[in-house]
This record gives structure tokens, C-alpha cells and sequence, in this order.
């Protein structure tokens, strides 16, 4: 398993077209990827797993990735994250 950690800067946090971006993104691999918030997990491949969280600008979430492509999913998704969140 691997995780990675980042503060979200966007100043709307996870609104309906990154997280739909984030969606697609996640869905290109065989891996679970969760989205962790104070406690609560959301499938990175589900919308309203993402959504539900109601990350906010500053909050700090973590990402983990367990499978058998873990290692090109965190590669590609903290790429995405980086640059979109």
C-alpha cells in the first residue's frame, strides 16, 4: 500500500469538475484508490465518494492506493493532484 499527503490549495477545494477529472483519472487503474478526510474514506472512483467529503481549501487529505498497479496509480494520481487541487 502506498499514500500520499497533500493540503488542498484550490480555493473552491473538491468541486464537481475536478473531482469528475479525479474520477476519470482513477478509473485507468485495476487498484482501490480512497480519498481519507478527518476519518472518512470516498472511492476515488465514485463522484459522491469524493464529493461527500466536502474537502475545503487547506484541509489536508490522504490519498491511498493498494494493488496490483499501486505504484503507476500513485505516480499518476499525485501528478493530477498536484497540479489540479
Amino acid at each position: 500500500m502506498k499514500e500520499f499527503k497533500y493540503t488542498i490549495t484550490d480555493p473552491e477545494g473538491i468541486h464537481a469538475r475536478p473531482a469528475g477529472e479525479l474520477v476519470k483519472a482513477a478509473k485507468e487503474f485495476a487498484s482501490t484508490i480512497k480519498l481519507n478526510k478527518d476519518g472518512k474514506a470516498g472511492d476515488c472512483k465514485r463522484i459522491f465518494g469524493i464529493m461527500g467529503l466536502a474537502v475545503k481549501q487547506g484541509n489536508e487529505v490522504t490519498f491511498t492506493f493498494e494493488g496490483e498497479d499501486e505504484d503507476a496509480a500513485y505516480e499518476a494520481i499525485s501528478a493530477f493532484v498536484k497540479e489540479n487541487l
